[in-house]
């Protein structure tokens, strides 16, 4: 559900020279509340919102829903009390994830293998090697969109660019259920008629940044010189980024089969609550899903994160990396107990406190910078070396293959049962 700025004087006509516009940016609309339109057509014309429960937020909200000021993230029982008579379900996101996977395989992947999926419901395009076929990306942007609305009943955006930043921001403008192509020698003049959270990566702290160096727009930011901006950012990266931007360039490729940053399970309490057991119980189950998933698309993470919600709504991550990367819900699931305590600024040997510091709303971890098994080295310290009588000892590594064993074990049952059918004692 994309919260970016649009313009109205954007989505017009900016010309016909397609030349060097290879790069498609195709986002479908409201995707996971347009899917259970198609599949409920009764619901059809009236506002649906996808989250339910006085302790969930909405993940999905279509346009007629976004008309009452219904965004996502917000709180449920608020969209609730905004838009009382709308269509409130529950996220099925077993059939979204396949409903994706069929419209990429189906559709995107029928045009060309230059694809570069950013979500279930959002990727990038490389034609250029499409166009001896399809002429023009204009054709190819178009039969997208006719196949997806014919077979799926829902739309999509296109955005048509000489690269992803404009490909991207030109999507945005096209929404919903349009098109928008924008030639190589108008690129600049498009970006520069935005507001700053236009650009794609720039948030409500840089915002404020940059509004107190005087830039309040797009057009501000490309009066901008590489070193003002570094002032600005902190950063010769981020500087650099952000004056090619401001000029309506990028030059990132388009990288098919982009491979997982992260893998991540999170919950939220049927209540806030302060109780230690009950956290880091739920932070056990989040370690034995995320490892099972891990196992099964073939990581190993090297880091992990811990994720807390407040009653306030407010969130807080910390992470750290591990010695040795893992998908053994035994070797995360410590390690997630150690950063919850530091979270809550109690000390490491307060793991068995009855309660918290303050109350936890939701809780969750990531595993991340994931690479495949098979190209991991599982290097043990000088401590797995030998045990405590100073003997040789096949260590920690060994012990994690032996849980990983045991966990494995599980994973067909789970797969068979569900996810919550059985867990180790970790």
């Amino acid at each position: 559900m994309s919260t970016a700025p649009r313009i109205a004087a954007a989505k017009r006509d900016w010309g016909h020279d397609e030349t060097g516009c290879t790069v498609l940016h195709i986002d479908m609309d409201a995707f996971f509340a347009s899917l259970e339109v198609a599949r409920h057509p009764e619901y059809a014309g009236r506002p649906v919102i996808i989250g339910i429960g006085n302790r969930s937020v909405v993940s999905a909200a279509n346009y007629e829903a976004r008309r009452y000021g219904i965004n996502s993230a917000m709180a449920s029982s608020r969209a609730r009390r905004l838009c009382p008579d709308g269509v409130f379900l529950p996220v099925d996101i077993r059939y979204y994830r396949e409903m994706s996977r069929r419209i990429f395989t189906e559709v995107f992947s029928q045009v060309t293998d230059r694809i570069e999926q950013v979500s279930v419901d959002e990727c990038y395009m490389d034609v250029s090697g499409a166009l001896l076929k399809w002429k023009s990306p204009r054709a190819i942007g178009a039969w997208i969109r006719e196949r997806v609305a014919a077979r799926y009943r829902i739309t999509c955006s296109v955005g048509i660019a000489g690269n992803k930043l404009v490909a991207k921001m030109a999507s945005t403008n096209a929404k919903p259920d349009g098109m928008l192509m924008i030639p190589l020698a108008r690129h600049a003049e498009f970006v520069q008629m935005m507001p700053l959270r236009g650009i794609p990566g720039i948030g409500p702290s840089l915002e404020k940044r940059l509004n107190a160096w005087g830039v309040d727009s797009v057009a501000d930011l490309a009066k901008m010189s590489v070193e003002s901006l570094e002032r600005v950012t902190g950063s010769a990266v981020g500087a650099r980024g952000l004056y090619m931007a401001a000029r309506g360039m990028d030059d990132r490729p388009v990288a098919p089969r982009a491979p997982e940053k992260s893998v991540g399970a999170e919950r939220t309490f049927d209540t806030d609550t302060q109780d230690m057991r009950k956290v880091t119980s739920m932070l056990r189950r989040c370690c034995d899903d995320v490892a099972s998933a891990l196992r099964r698309k073939g990581f190993v993470a090297r880091k992990v994160m811990v994720k807390l919600r407040f009653p306030d709504l407010s969130y807080a991550t910390k992470g750290r990396t591990l010695e040795s990367p893992t998908d053994v819900a035994g070797v995360l699931y410590p390690q997630c107990v150690s950063l919850l305590l530091s979270m809550m600024d109690m000390p490491e040997d307060s793991a068995g406190a009855v309660s918290l510091a303050r109350p936890v709303r939701l809780a969750g971890m990531s595993a991340g910078g994931l690479v495949k098994a098979e190209d991991a080295v599982m290097q043990p310290s000088f401590d797995d070396m030998f045990d405590d009588r100073g003997h040789e000892s096949t260590g920690s590594v060994a012990q994690s293959e032996r849980m990983r064993g045991a966990e494995a074990a599980l994973d067909a049952v789970r797969l068979k049962y569900g996810n919550g059918v059985a867990h180790l004692g970790i």
